[in-house]
């Protein structure tokens, strides 16, 4: 498989991070995590930062930290959950390498979040709610940058895995049938 970048988008508990890790071990990559590259270099957590800046302070980190990630070699990448705000970011994103957005429904979103208390955009009365709005902005976002989308669901993991290398398997058949053609 000759794919360069691979980048995950998605919603907040699809499984970028967990889902990247696995993929970037089956396909001897480093992996990168957008979130936690950006609490590495400022040594405090993305909800401290949220509190101290807002969310246009921390998505102009995250928007410094998309750059210089997408501009690695051979790496996959877990993005923010609102990476895809960006149009820079998305632009980064498409053309820099391919992109798997891993989709979830709200009702999914909602159970896997349950007990997280540190992510700022959940703390609010109504999750269930916030996951639908989050959701109903960000979904088409994710949908015009990504090349491949996987269905998370209530597959394990390892499922998962397994069909974002075979998307990407049959995505990178079908460009060097193209460029075959076309050169």
């Amino acid at each position: 498989m000759s794919l360069g970048n691979i980048f995950l988008v998605g919603p907040m508990g699809a499984g970028k991070s967990t889902i990247g890790r696995q993929l970037a071990k089956a396909l001897h990559r480093k992996f990168y995590d957008s979130d936690k590259v950006i609490e590495k270099r400022t040594g405090v957590s993305i909800s401290w930062i949220f509190e101290m800046e807002g969310e246009s302070g921390f998505r102009d980190r995250e928007s410094k930290a998309i750059d210089e990630l997408t501009d690695l070699k051979k790496v996959v990448v877990a993005t923010g959950g609102g990476a895809v705000l960006s149009e820079q970011n998305r632009q980064w994103l498409k053309t820099r390498g391919q992109v798997i957005y891993l989709s979830a429904s709200a009702e999914q979103l909602y159970r896997r979040t349950a007990r997280d208390k540190k992510r700022p955009l959940l703390q609010n009365t109504d999750r269930r709610k916030q996951i639908e709005n989050l959701l109903s902005i960000r979904d088409p976002l994710y949908r015009d940058v990504a090349d491949i989308i996987v269905k998370t669901g209530e597959q394990s993991v390892q499922h998962t895995v397994n069909e974002v290398i075979r998307k990407l398997k049959e995505l990178d058949k079908k460009s060097e049938t193209h460029e075959n053609a076309t050169g």
